[in-house]
C-alpha cells in the first residue's frame, strides 16, 4: 500500500487531470453531446495504454539505446521539474502542449487521443516516470503498485474529464490555480528525488558513498 500510494501520488500530479479541464472543455465545445460523452472514457483508456506500454518496454528501451538509470533518473527529473516550475506559477507547461499542437487539436476528430491522452496527460514526463518504474520492478506482485496506481490515475481522469463543467465552475479559475500549484509542488519534489539519486549513481564520490 505505501508503494502504491507513492506512485499514484507521483503519477497523479504529472498527468494532472484537473489541469486538463480548461483544455477539455475547448477542444469539446462544438462537439456533439454523444460524443462529448464518450471522449473522457476514451481518454481514460488511451492514457492507461501509453503508460502501460511505456513500464513494459522501459527496460527494453534503455537497453536498446544503450542509457544508464542515472542518466535516465536526470534527464527525467529535470523534465519534470520543468512542468512543476510550470505549474508551481499555474500556467501550461510547453513540455506538454504547445500552442500550435492546442489550436491544431480544435481540427481532429480522435481528441481523446491526440492532444488529451498524448501529450497533455500522459506526456514525456509520465512516460519517463513509467520507465524509471519498469527497472525498479521485480519478481512476482512487485510491478503490481505500478499497475494498481495508473489504474487508479486512469479511474481518476475518467470521472474528472466527466465532471469538468461542474469541477470548473465550483472551484473557479482561482480553485484551479491553487490545485495545480499544490500539485506542482509535490511533482517537483519527485523531480528532485530523481535528480539526486541520478546523481549519486553517475558521481559517487561527491556523493560521499564512494
Amino acid at each position: 500500500m505505501a508503494d502504491f500510494a507513492l506512485y499514484f501520488a507521483s503519477i497523479f500530479s504529472i498527468v494532472n487531470p484537473f489541469a486538463a479541464i480548461p483544455v477539455y472543455l475547448g477542444v469539446t465545445a462544438d462537439t456533439p453531446a454523444d460524443i462529448k460523452r464518450r471522449i473522457p472514457r476514451k481518454t481514460a483508456v488511451a492514457s492507461t495504454v501509453i503508460l502501460l506500454v511505456a513500464y513494459a518496454a522501459g527496460e527494453w528501451l534503455l537497453t536498446f539505446f544503450s542509457i544508464s538509470i542515472a542518466s535516465l533518473r536526470v534527464a527525467g527529473g529535470i523534465l519534470i521539474f520543468a512542468m512543476a516550475w510550470s505549474m508551481l506559477q499555474a500556467r501550461p507547461a510547453r513540455q506538454k502542449q504547445t500552442p500550435e499542437e492546442a489550436e491544431e487539436a480544435t481540427h481532429r476528430d480522435s481528441l481523446a487521443v491526440v492532444p488529451l491522452a498524448m501529450p497533455l496527460l500522459a506526456g514525456p514526463g509520465a512516460i519517463s516516470v513509467m520507465i524509471l518504474w519498469a527497472t525498479r520492478g521485480g519478481a512476482g506482485g512487485a510491478y503490481a503498485p505500478a499497475v494498481f496506481a495508473v489504474l487508479a490515475v486512469a479511474l481518476s481522469i475518467w470521472i474528472i474529464l466527466s465532471l469538468a463543467t461542474p469541477i470548473s465552475r465550483l472551484l473557479g479559475q482561482t480553485g484551479m490555480n491553487v490545485a495545480t500549484r499544490f500539485m506542482g509542488l509535490i511533482l517537483a519534489a519527485v523531480a528532485v528525488e530523481f535528480v539526486t539519486g541520478g546523481l549519486q549513481e553517475l558521481f559517487p564520490g561527491w556523493a560521499g558513498t564512494q
